[in-house]
């Protein structure tokens, strides 16, 4: 390998650049940027120390990546136009790669350059938009702009391979694509310069072991801190990565630039800002036993139709993992992490009934409103300010919630899962949290096992009813015979008939059938069954009538030729049929089918059975629309029915 020596420019202590990749060199004596020139070496000026961000990454450090070994060599960390920091390492691989290890918030992006082929139109700086498109980039496929902005150049370490400029400003964009793909274009090059990769994880680059280490960093301690507008004492939890924090002293809020504190304005008051339930400093274990500690909190709001409804947010970092934030709205809680932009498939229609994509799931809008910043307190990675207005957008699919933020310059998607009291009193430590009240818009309905489980039952049932069909559902006839009621004497004598003697089995309900051929006219007979041994009766009456015409709303019909009665089980034995009939008709003679079945299937039972079963899911169903409308009625886009 190829070793540079030379001596600083600015104080003359010695300095190797150990890569041949490397461009400016940033002296760990004097902190001058060197770069390395055709003309021999050049000093850029001086770059500040690193800020102390509690990176597990440092200097010197070893991982793999797709198979390649690569260290860490350099360090470049710039701020964001809006505040905050974030950190660029430079990966020099042992094949010959260049990479750019990008560490932001807790997340990390592994990227590297890509030539653009000559002819490549990109779009210019003003051309793009958040949240809209690119496709230019050869090899990339189509990406989304999550944001735009302008980054500073503030501190260096080590060697970096491109000429740094110490508080140089450049322009640049963060592009995200499906599957954790990510890109940035630099527009301080000309033409633009475009990097393309992907988000990792530690574990992916081989240093999930890698923890937060102790750097010789400039700290501020918290003795020696005093709020600059009423100089009470001020505890910061990262005073160099901090951009906001309020003093709980006279509640000013402050900037803070690497724990340099400078009074902006005292906070106005604001409606619920003492109704937190949850502190700054304390400490939560979520899920996949990650510890969190509280940094921040807020108080935001949205209007809609006229009234203000107000919410609780609480910010809470770990160095491995970045930040998170847990809503306390209603008394409901959420736990709330990002998601990839370009993994969202959104719809540009913010109306009632639009739905967005994600994870395999389809969410329905819920809510579009601007969200105001109403109140502060702690410490915050941006400059927050009261007053600060966001577009935000939620959709449903319970139990979780996703969420879209937008600015001019910055699109973001959250996700945030529904959490019970009792799981944020364990995660914290504490009890009593003040119980919830409506219906979240992302709760979860716990009553599903009513029409689940309750179906169960039903299904049985149903299995029996085809199990039991060849052995209940084989009627036997036992007499079918055609007989002739003679014309009747008047109007009022009825004529009687027997029928022929036919036996019947015990243990089994009897169906007794008559037919008569009435048109526009009746018969009514009543139907003695009479056991021939012992004398015993027992009586039906069997009314037939079939009328017919045309009005109207044209031809109409009305009962039948054919009526039947049933009985529940006899004494087996032999019996006779005494008919008696009247009919409308009575000067002519009527003739009349009878027919007796036995074992025939009525369902009565089985109909029964079924009323019973169904009063749990339905009742589990009837809780479930009251649930929903609940949940709906709170929504912006009012609707009824699941949150499918």
């Amino acid at each position: 390998m190829s070793v540079l020596a030379a001596n600083c420019p600015s104080c003359a202590a010695p300095i190797e650049f150990q890569k041949g990749s490397t461009i400016v060199l940033v002296c760990p004596y004097c902190r001058s940027a060197v770069a390395r020139t055709d003309r021999g070496l050049a000093d850029l000026g001086k770059v500040a120390e690193i800020a102390d961000s509690q990176s597990p990454l440092k200097l010197g450090l070893e991982g793999t990546y797709k198979g390649q070994r690569f260290e860490l060599t350099g360090r470049a960390q710039l701020r964001h136009e809006m505040g905050g920091y974030w950190d660029e390492w430079y990966a020099t691989f042992s094949n010959g790669w260049v990479g750019w290890l990008a560490e932001a918030q807790g997340r990390f992006y592994m990227t590297f350059f890509q030539p653009v082929p000559a002819g490549t139109a990109l779009p210019s700086f003003d051309q793009l938009e958040a949240g809209g498109v690119v496709s230019q980039i050869p090899s990339a496929g189509t990406l989304t702009v999550n944001e735009k902005g302008v980054a500073t150049a503030v501190a260096a370490d080590g060697e970096i391979p491109y000429q740094l400029v110490p508080n140089e400003q450049s322009q640049y964009a963060d592009l995200s694509g499906p599957g954790n793909k990510f890109a940035t274009i630099d527009y301080g090059m000309s033409p633009p310069w475009v990097f393309i990769g992907e988000m990792v994880t530690l574990a992916d680059i081989g240093l999930a072991d890698a923890r937060p280490v102790q750097r010789e960093a400039r700290r501020t301690t918290a003795a020696a801190m005093g709020c600059p507008n009423c100089g009470g004492p001020l505890s910061l939890t990262a005073p160099d990565k901090a951009e906001r924090v309020t003093c709980p002293n006279c509640s000013s809020l402050l900037d803070v630039n690497q724990g340099n504190l400078k009074y902006l304005h005292a906070l106005k008051p604001a409606p619920t800002a003492d109704q937190f339930v949850l502190k700054v400093g304390q400490e939560g274990t979520f899920p996949a036993d990650v510890k969190f500690k509280i940094i921040g909190r807020m108080v935001r709001s949205v209007t809609v139709d006229g009234t203000e409804y107000f919410w609780h947010e609480y910010l809470m970092y770990n160095p491995s993992v970045g930040f998170r934030w847990l809503v306390h709205s209603d008394n409901h809680w959420n736990f709330v992490e990002p998601v990839n932009t370009a993994d969202v498939t959104a719809n540009t229609s913010f109306q009632s009934g639009a739905q967005v994509g994600y994870n395999g799931e389809w969410f329905k809008i819920f809510q579009d409103a601007q969200a105001v910043v109403r109140y502060v307190d702690g410490e915050f990675y941006w400059r927050v300010e009261q007053g600060e207005t966001v577009r935000a957008v939620d959709y449903v699919k319970a139990p979780l919630m996703l969420s879209m933020e937008r600015t001019s310059n910055e699109v973001n998607w959250s996700v945030g899962v529904y959490m019970t009291n009792a799981e944020v009193e364990k995660a914290f430590g504490v009890k009593y949290l003040p119980k919830p009240w409506s219906v979240a818009p992302n709760q979860p309905f716990l009553g599903s096992w009513y029409y689940t489980w309750g179906a169960i039952p039903l299904l049985l049932l149903f299995i029996v009813a085809i199990f039991m069909l060849p052995f209940t559902g084989i009627n036997t006839t036992v007499l079918s015979q055609q007989i002739q009621l003679p014309p009747m004497q008047n109007a009022t004598a009825p004529q009687i008939i027997f029928s022929q003697a036919f036996d019947l089995k015990p243990n089994r309900n009897v169906r007794i059938t008559a037919s008569a051929p009435v048109n526009n006219s009746f018969v009514e007979l009543d139907v003695d069954l009479i056991n021939d041994q012992s004398q015993e009766v027992e009586s039906v009456n069997i009314p037939i009538e079939f009328y017919s015409g045309t009005d109207s709303d044209g031809a109409w019909t009305e009962g039948g030729q054919t009526q039947d009665a049933s009985m529940s089980a006899l004494p087996g034995g032999k019996y006779t049929l005494r008919v008696e009939g009247q009919w409308q008709n009575w000067q002519q003679s009527m003739p009349v089918s009878v027919k007796v079945e036995q074992g025939v299937t009525r369902g009565v039972n089985f109909i029964c059975a079924l009323i019973a079963l169904l009063i749990v899911p339905v009742f589990g169903l009837i809780r479930k629309f009251s649930f929903e409308s609940r949940r709906w009625s709170e929504s912006m886009f009012s609707t009824t029915g699941s949150d499918e």
